[in-house]
């Protein structure tokens, strides 16, 4: 019995997940990281309202994306671009046989390669 109870604890230990935690940083470590963050997000900003008022094309941003592009979405950049919203953006990358929260820097090559073609007919 007592063998029993052993095993019993033993398998409520083992499948108790453990949260995964972040690494421990310095203050200045997490005012830098939200400084990087908040600049990434401010050069998207400009480069969707850039795309939306035609002084971006969105063929070299898919052919050769910034740095600060490569985690955005496909989908919340072709946002951007004039006369698409939600179903155009979708049936794109529908076509280009693209899941909606791939991000751009994801993109396989036959993937950038397709979504560009789309884009020049």
């Amino acid at each position: 019995m007592i063998a029993l109870d052993k095993l019993l604890v033993s398998r409520a230990v083992a499948s108790v997940k453990t949260q995964a935690q972040a690494p421990a940083r310095s203050r200045d470590q997490r005012m830098e990281a939200l400084q990087r963050a908040n600049d990434i997000r401010v050069k998207r900003a400009q480069l969707k309202r850039d795309l939306k008022n035609g002084l971006a094309d969105i063929e070299e941003i898919l052919g050769r994306p910034p740095e600060y592009v490569a985690t955005a979405k496909v989908f919340d950049i072709l946002m951007a671009v004039p006369k698409f919203g939600r179903v155009k953006a979708g049936r794109f990358l529908t076509q280009a046989r693209i899941s909606q929260s791939k991000t751009v820097g994801g993109l396989s090559d036959r993937q950038r390669a397709e979504l560009i073609g789309l884009f020049r007919r």
